[in-house]
């Protein structure tokens, strides 16, 4: 579905990170994760269409994309949620599911709603509270929402933990489990590593804008690499 080939990417003259390659197939959970500044957003930002690469291709399909504008890469059905939410705080939470759902025919805009509806019951509780009155997990939450509505086949979930109170965590993954179930794929940046690669199909290690390890999920969990310097355990 996504293939990254060679990709160096970065900020003006910064390159951030370096000849990096990965792909995610159809139905997959496949993580970045890394330490803060490893490159896994900027990786992000670049698939999306936010940054162009200095080097590189994209491909999202068979189809190349590295040069495509954001609005268009989401019409081609790859939808980011970014770090920190970016919610429309003053506005109701059916508003801001709405807003999400600017590529649809309007007569696919309330079949979709309702399926975002009934896979986070608490929006719909919610459904007229302004965002900015809800908790840090139920936000995610409509973040994530306002994400699948429209109805993307990748979706790229941007530190969806950040900010979430521990005992919420799993609510929050668990959500990508079921985002999965749906039929979505789902490419996942996350410094909480231990939680990531509990759900992940494939990982990808990145750090200091490389990609430095590779392999199943739960299988870098025992990774000596991966214990000790994300784990805190080891020697």
């Amino acid at each position: 579905m996504l293939e990254v080939a060679h990709v160096t990417a970065g900020y003006g003259d910064l390159a951030v990170v370096h000849g990096v390659s990965f792909h995610v197939e159809k139905g997959e959970v496949v993580s970045l994760v890394g330490s803060n500044g490893a490159g896994k957003s900027t990786i992000l930002r670049t698939v999306c269409g936010l940054l162009h690469p200095k080097a590189g291709e994209i491909k999202l399909g068979d189809e190349r994309i590295e040069h495509t504008p954001p609005f268009e890469i989401v019409r081609k059905g790859a939808t980011m949620v970014p770090e920190g939410r970016q919610l429309f705080g003053r506005l109701s939470v059916i508003d801001n599911l709405i807003l999400g759902a600017y590529t649809l025919p309007e007569a696919q805009v309330q079949p979709t709603l309702e399926g975002v509806l009934k896979l986070f019951p608490i929006l719909r509780a919610r459904s007229d509270q302004r965002a900015e009155t809800l908790s840090g997990g139920e936000q995610q939450q409509l973040a994530i929402g306002r994400g699948l509505m429209s109805r993307p086949s990748l979706l790229m979930l941007d530190e969806p933990s950040l900010g979430i109170m521990p005992r919420l965590l799993a609510e929050i993954f668990d959500a990508v489990h079921r985002i999965r179930e749906e039929g979505v794929t789902v490419l996942l940046v996350e410094q909480n590593v231990f939680e990531a690669l509990e759900i992940s199909d494939r990982a990808y290690v990145l750090q200091s804008g490389r990609i430095v390890l590779e392999g199943k999920g739960r299988e870098l969990l025992g990774s000596d690499l991966v214990r000790k310097a994300y784990l805190g355990v080891g020697e």
